[in-house]
């Protein structure tokens, strides 16, 4: 398999930014299904699959989630074309016979409530990682986020699902860049890496 372009590179990975303003351009179902067919192709541990989105794309479903979220992040729901809880189903198991049919792997789930959890958690924020490079590769921004009451998020969003929990919350547009801040250090290689 061969490299993709730099350009491709810059748009993913180098000049991705995190946004917190937006363009006044709506983002609508077809995007945020392209999104999803992307989002759900990478891998998860045993093919779980253990993300489960809530877009908020109308006004109403915004509000109801910045009521949830810290002020300042209140406001940059309330402001961006779109939001999107990325949830975690602890019991994801049970598509697993759907997902992984090769193997019973449903089986090593089964009343392991520890490791159901830890699995959901991991393998949904992985999701969310695709997410996020998934709407670059669409010409689009987020901008993720915690600071929010996770209790309340599942109660307002999830209720009907019990065995979904609220993980973060991204907002979803065509990034202003006229009001990014100069990019942030990052860590050199010898200071987050070692070679064993």
């Amino acid at each position: 398999m061969n490299p993709i372009d730099d350009a491709s590179l810059d748009r993913l990975f180098r000049e991705g930014r995190t946004f917190n303003h937006y363009l006044d351009k709506a983002v609508g179902e077809d995007e945020i299904r392209a999104i999803w067919d992307l989002m759900k192709m990478p891998p998860t541990s045993t093919n779980q699959n253990p993300a489960r989105m809530v877009w908020c794309l109308s006004a109403d479903a915004k509000e109801k989630l910045a009521s949830c979220a810290s002020d300042s992040n209140a406001d940059k729901i309330r402001n961006a074309p779109a939001a999107v809880i990325i949830g975690m189903d602890v019991n994801f198991h049970e598509t697993l016979p759907q997902l992984f049919p090769h193997v019973d792997a449903k089986s090593w789930f089964d009343g392991n409530t520890e490791l159901r959890e830890a699995s959901a958690f991991r393998n949904s924020s992985l999701q969310g990682a695709y997410l996020i490079l998934a709407a670059r590769a669409l010409g689009l921004d987020t901008g993720a986020m915690s600071g929010f009451d996770q209790g309340a998020v599942d109660k307002a969003f999830f209720a009907d699902q019990p065995g979904v929990r609220s993980n973060f919350i991204a907002t979803l547009g065509y990034g202003d860049t006229s009001k990014l801040h100069p990019r942030n250090p990052r860590l050199a290689f010898d200071q987050a890496n070692r070679i064993a």
